[in-house]
């Protein structure tokens, strides 16, 4: 059996758990997801089931991407997330025209610093588990691309923003830059992704929807051919 399983990912839980979880109610063995999800952020979360599909996960992790997400500007965090201590606090001067016109100046090719809270790997090591020891290591810059920003709602110090953009965009990052132009800083108060690629979060199942479903042979319900991305 193998396949492409679109699953919700629960707020507070890993992707590596995720993955754990769908091991154990498949009994497969091989099994790996898409484009991490911090344990903070909720949403699509494309889980590879079996030796064919997860030898597609790269292919997969090519397409666009779409997060909501919520920031509350006039404040820093250590994680750039509402998981890490807060850093600084600053009173927000701006208005809502303001803020969205800052939000909205980020659409385009965009350069950013991954923060050091991420997976990425230094030397075998991931960052975040540095920074967990209070070591900050230099990071390349890389280039993004923001396709839209759409401002949902702005009610400061908070807005609420659906981003469209590529592979490898740290919405987290994005959420301090725009604090960082606004003059008070800022940073991302709730994430949740609602598209990966062909996968949304209409169409996504939560774990125990997987589930049932899954014990039930209702295997095409749940399950993408890997075919779709050869």
């Amino acid at each position: 059996m193998t396949g492409i399983a679109n699953i919700n990912k629960p707020i507070g839980k890993s992707s590596a758990f995720v993955v754990a979880v769908i091991r154990r109610i498949t009994g497969i063995k091989k099994v790996g997801h898409t484009g991490t999800l911090d344990p903070l952020a909720t949403g699509v979360l494309p889980i590879c089931i079996g030796r064919e599909s997860t030898r597609l996960a790269d292919n997969i992790m090519q397409g666009t991407k779409q997060y909501r997400a919520v920031i509350e500007f006039g404040k820093t965090t250590e994680t750039q997330d509402s998981e890490g201590a807060v850093l600084s606090e600053k009173k927000v001067e701006i208005n809502e025209n303001q803020a969205k016109e800052i939000i909205n100046s980020f659409i385009g090719e965009i350069t950013q610093i991954p923060p050091m809270y991420s997976a990425i790997k230094i030397n075998g090591k991931k960052m975040y588990e540095l920074a967990r020891q209070g070591i900050e290591v230099e990071r390349k810059s890389r280039i993004v691309t923001i396709y839209d920003i759409e401002i949902e709602d702005v009610s400061l110090p908070f807005a609420t923003v659906l981003v469209t953009c590529s592979k490898g965009t740290y919405i987290r990052t994005l959420c301090a830059d725009i604090g960082e132009k606004a003059g008070c800083g800022a940073y991302m108060k709730s994430l949740v992704r609602t598209k990966n690629g062909r996968f949304s979060i209409e169409d996504s199942l939560t774990l125990e929807e997987f589930e049932e479903k899954w014990k039930a042979g209702e295997f095409d319900e749940i399950l993408v051919s890997p075919e779709e991305f050869k």
